[in-house]
């Protein structure tokens, strides 16, 4: 295959940033996008062979439709999607604002569905690519606190089994990476909180919103090398459906999901005779 396409939505900051500036330094092409393009200057001087860089809002229609074709029509192909895109919302589930709501599923679901509907016809017809989905270790877990931001990264990954029971005989690869705590400032950048104010959740949710801030600037995880694993994800062969990033996720992702196998096992025998006896 010649030197891979890559698309990538928001790469102003966090880990669309860094993973644009290693894609770009190993010698791909890629398309970078943000809602202000001029944020990618520098990353595209030196290289303006290899980058394309695109106004992009995900929940713009008109947008994705202009960012494709563009992306097309400069390279021909594209053969790696990254839907970074997004932002954090954090509120009790009681006390979520419904405008905040919205408007984090258009950002984190319905524009990440979008720009993937518009990219996947070119994908089909090479019968090949990739659609790496950065979601969240909350696409696993929802902590206190951040039940719609949880809900919105679930969406993402069941919307992503699906994709890859749909598109993999034809060719396309569907992962989900999912970061735990990282140092990308997300928590002092991309984070919108409604404050906690009912007592009934302060030990809770409440105690959580106080402190994801405050953590910010010191979380465990490197971007750098994040970025580094996304891309040596693409080299395989077979992509891997999931890529969970970092020590504190992996740990929390694994438990989880051993708590919930055990807790459908033990209740096997009553979940099996729903079924009529005769099925």
């Amino acid at each position: 295959m010649t030197t891979p396409v890559w698309f990538i939505t928001g790469c102003s900051t966090g880990f669309g940033r860094e993973l644009a500036s290693q894609v770009i330094a190993r010698g791909d092409r890629v398309v970078l996008t943000a809602r202000d393009k001029a944020r990618l200057s520098d990353l595209v001087a030196g290289h303006e062979d290899s980058t394309l860089a695109l106004d992009l809002d995900v929940t713009d229609a008109g947008q994705i439709e202009a960012g494709v074709k563009a992306a097309f029509e400069r390279f021909g192909r594209i053969d790696i999607l990254v839907n970074n895109a997004g932002y954090g919302y954090m509120a009790t589930v009681e006390e979520g604002e419904e405008d905040q709501i919205r408007r984090q599923f258009d950002a984190n679901v319905f524009g990440l569905f979008a720009i993937s509907r518009a990219i996947l016809p070119i994908m089909r017809a090479q019968r090949h690519g990739r659609v790496i989905n950065i979601t969240s270790v909350a696409g696993f877990i929802g902590f206190p606190g951040s039940g719609y931001y949880a809900a919105s990264k679930h969406a993402v990954e069941g919307w992503s089994d699906s994709l890859a029971a749909e598109a993999g005989p034809i060719g396309i690869q569907v992962t989900c990476v999912e970061p735990g705590p990282f140092r990308t400032d997300w928590a002092g950048r991309s984070l919108v909180q409604t404050p906690n104010r009912i007592p009934d959740y302060a030990e809770t949710a409440g105690a959580r919103l106080a402190g994801t801030k405050a953590i910010s600037g010191r979380q465990p995880g490197d971007p750098v090398r994040a970025a580094q694993a996304i891309i040596q994800i693409t080299d395989m062969e077979k992509a891997p459906r999931h890529l969970v990033l970092g020590a504190f996720g992996v740990n929390a992702v694994t438990t989880k999901l051993r708590e919930r196998l055990a807790e459908i096992e033990s209740l096997r025998e009553l979940g099996i005779s729903t079924d009529f006896p005769d099925a």
